[in-house]
């Protein structure tokens, strides 16, 4: 008798898939109004990747990932004109090529990109409708209305990736917190009772095409594909 493969077992949630409560209790998003935030502590969340600012303004406490060279006590401007290094500002008043992260994708969101330990975009192109292009890390270019609002400096943690994990017990219990399924196992090298791919028969890989009403056990390989085969 067979049992659940992976995306099954994981979607019918059990012990050992199930995401850390803790690791997300540290929501980001920007305040509704303007001022001088206190930078009150840099605490680590298992959630992120990269260390967590907590800052108050007024009687409001938030959260915005901590920039290069941020220090606790320290105080941040929160709207304005003038950049420095922590402070959040519309899009519209940054000057072109400063480095940002954390950016709103529409006004009022929070913040949504640019929020991985050691990344910045950077302020590429203003226009006369309000509109303002940034450049991603990923060399491209994004048109954003010039009322989003984004931290000026690059996120703090750049190094992050240059400490390797020297055992695979603590890269399970890193990936665990943030319920990131690993090890990643190919499913061509399962047992054919494990997985719609396994078994050592067949191992001519092609792609195979799930129907679109397949139940979670099947739906495997290109899901609803809107179009397969080379492009031409």
């Amino acid at each position: 008798m067979g049992k659940r493969i992976i995306s099954q077992a994981r979607g019918h949630g059990s012990l050992s898939y199930r995401v850390r409560r803790k690791a997300y209790v540290f929501k980001i998003k920007y305040p509704m109004h303007e001022g001088r935030a206190r930078i009150l502590k840099i605490i680590h969340s298992a959630g992120h990747s990269a260390p967590l600012l907590k800052l108050k303004i007024g009687n409001e406490i938030f959260y915005n990932p901590a920039f290069n060279g941020a220090v606790a006590k320290e105080e941040i401007l929160i709207g304005g004109i003038q950049p420095s290094p922590g402070s959040i500002m519309m899009l519209r008043n940054i000057p072109v090529g400063t480095q940002v992260y954390n950016i709103e994708n529409n006004p009022g969101d929070g913040g949504k990109m640019i929020r991985a330990a050691g990344s910045h975009s950077s302020i590429f192109k203003k226009y006369d409708s309000n509109k303002v292009s940034i450049m991603l890390p990923s060399k491209k270019e994004l048109m954003l209305s010039g009322d989003c609002r984004a931290t000026i400096g690059s996120i703090a943690g750049e190094g992050r990736l240059l400490k390797p994990f020297m055992t695979a017990g603590k890269r399970f219990y890193k990936m665990k917190a943030r319920n990131k399924l690993w090890p990643r196992t190919s499913a061509v090298k399962m047992n054919a009772i494990d997985h719609p791919f396994g078994s050592g028969r067949g191992k001519r890989i092609k792609p195979k095409i799930a129907k679109r009403n397949a139940p979670a056990g099947a739906r495997v390989g290109h899901i609803r594909p809107r179009r397969t085969g080379w492009k031409r």
